[in-house]
């Protein structure tokens, strides 16, 4: 049994460091969350309203973001109509906690991986935020197609971003990183 742990010591240290991460983040963002209380939008969530309607009008559209009164979430107006409602799930957190944890797991360095999961953060958080802007500009023009840019292209793209990350991270920077590339 001990030659088991022996032989697959790197992908048991990856799966731990992988899961107390992601489990030590989520908990964390679940408390952060629960000091807001059940009908009310979190900053993270409104910053990220505000942040896509300043998206939209340096493309000269006409939009607004609105909180909610009623419930926790942000309404996004384009055009003087309401397309979407952001909420806390379309902040992208639980994309970034996803990430940091597998950039954890597969850990380099300290400081390449601490800026690595700060840069990585910040370029899925700013993609999220175009992503939401795009959204709601093609739901104004194609209403009928909300349900295929919602649930299959854009996250797609959120996702297809994290992957190119997560591999570059493993090809560059992380202790399995080959020594011969360059």
């Amino acid at each position: 049994m001990k030659k088991y742990f022996v032989l697959y010591r790197p992908f048991l240290i990856f799966i731990a460091s992988f899961f107390l991460t992601y489990i030590v983040l989520s908990f964390s963002y679940q408390k952060f969350l629960s000091t807001f209380g059940v009908n009310k939008t979190d900053s993270i969530t409104k910053i990220v309203g505000i942040n896509t309607e300043q998206v939209l009008l340096v493309f000269d559209a006409d939009a607004s973001v609105q909180e909610s009164s009623s419930n926790p979430y942000m309404k996004l107006f384009y055009n003087n109509k309401y397309v979407a409602r952001i909420i806390e799930g379309c902040n992208a957190v639980s994309v970034i906690i996803l990430f940091v944890s597998f950039v954890i797991a597969f850990s380099g360095k300290f400081t390449p991986t601490v800026l690595f999961v700060f840069g990585g953060s910040l370029i899925i958080y700013i993609l999220n935020v175009f992503r939401i802007a795009a959204l709601s500009m093609l739901i104004f023009h194609f209403p009928n197609q909300e349900s295929m840019l919602h649930k299959v292209i854009f996250p797609l793209s959120l996702y297809g971003v994290v992957f190119i990350l997560w591999l570059f991270w493993i090809q560059k920077f992380s202790k399995y990183a080959s020594k011969n590339t360059k």
